[in-house]
């Protein structure tokens, strides 16, 4: 019997000390690299990088390598970009398990910062047909915080509709993809449907609101008073001032919640939802360093087990064609950009620094001079 308590405490202890290692690890932050040389050969454009963890202050401003197409790509000038919690996350490395899945454990292993774009064609790979020089696109590429980006042709990039402006389209693809895949397939809303919107004036919110309403459902927005308006001018039914209402505690049954930043327990939400209800969580304002929001995403799948309702975390994917849903929704008038700010391509890091606030209505956006 001794020997099994012993052998359980050193099992104890091993574990223990593995788990501060990484963690003494994954939370280790290196100083900033400094940018390779460049190959012989190569074109100067200018790009916003971080060469190592921390907050705006690490984003700098460099020289970096134009892009060069291959058969089946493309070369866009980028004229306008925005900003997601994506990009501030990989720039603080945080949740520091966004390290050990990729993005690199010390320093990053992408420099690049941006991934919305809007902009206009200068060259096309001898493969492509879909594009040409001239055409006014938009898509998502890693590096949009950049003059140029480079995209192949059957992946993340669209013609732009006529009536948008380059900032308006890049303000579209995080944000509008995470929304339609949360209401349309992880939801799966259908028309007549109550829906609920915790967070409706952020960027996916706006969208969310949107979406929902052009699928039919009767929509409830959750947002402050401030946004109360705005709210509604998306074509929200209803709307909640969290600061005066709580809507877990009301009469009202929703057949889909969307939340972005999970204000409440899972018990609450699930008090408000009908018996064969779903929840989809996109956002969260969980902020601890280790898990971050993908804490609520793990309570949500042990929870999901021992309900009747639908309880689950979604990411989106970046995809093609909805994409191009989008660009028709907007080219029909059925969605719409909300823009809260506009920033210089010269000041990326203070329109970072802007969205890790949390009061950003809709989009932040960068245009390039």
């Amino acid at each position: 019997m001794k020997r099994r308590y012993k052998f359980l405490l050193w099992t104890a202890g091993t574990v223990g000390v593995a788990v501060i290692a990484l963690r003494l690890v994954l939370s280790h932050d290196s100083p900033c690299a400094t940018p390779p040389p460049f190959a012989a050969g190569e074109t100067p454009m200018k790009g916003w990088v971080h060469r190592c963890y921390g907050g705006p202050e690490i984003v700098q401003y460099e020289d970096l390598p134009k892009p060069k197409a291959a058969d089946d790509e493309v070369i866009v000038k980028v004229r306008a970009a925005s900003v997601n919690p994506l990009d501030w996350h990989y720039m603080r490395g945080k949740p520091y398990v966004m390290r050990m899945m990729g993005s690199g454990v010390g320093a990053p292993t992408d420099p690049l910062l941006g991934v919305d774009f809007a902009g206009i064609v200068e060259s096309v790979g001898k493969s492509v047909t879909r594009f040409k020089p001239g055409d006014e696109v938009f898509g998502g590429r890693g590096g949009a915080f950049s003059e140029y980006v480079r995209v192949r042709e059957s992946r993340n990039i669209v013609m732009k509709p006529t009536n948008i402006s380059f900032e308006e389209a890049a303000a579209i693809p995080i944000a509008a993809i995470t929304a339609l895949q949360a209401v349309r397939d992880h939801g799966k809303l259908k028309a007549g449907e109550k829906m609920l919107v915790n967070g409706a004036s952020g960027g996916v919110g706006t969208f969310a609101v949107q979406i929902a309403k052009a699928l039919g459902a009767e929509v409830t927005g959750v947002c402050s008073g401030r946004n109360v308006e705005l709210v509604r001018s998306l074509g929200a039914d209803h709307v909640i001032d969290y600061t005066r209402e709580d809507f877990t505690v009301g009469a009202t049954k929703y057949d889909l919640i969307v939340d972005n930043v999970v204000t409440h327990s899972f018990s609450d939400y699930r008090r408000v939802l009908t018996d064969e209800g779903r929840f989809v969580i996109i956002g969260s304002n969980n902020d601890g360093d280790y898990l971050g929001p993908m804490a609520d995403a793990i309570k949500a799948g042990i929870y999901d087990s021992f309900v009747s309702q639908g309880f689950g975390f979604m990411m989106s994917e970046m995809k093609p064609e909805d994409l191009t849903t989008l660009r028709d929704m907007m080219a029909e008038g059925k969605i719409r950009s909300v823009i809260d700010r506009t920033y210089k391509f010269s000041e990326v890091p203070e329109a970072i620094r802007y969205l890790e606030t949390g009061r950003a209505r809709g989009k932040v956006v960068v245009k390039f001079e």
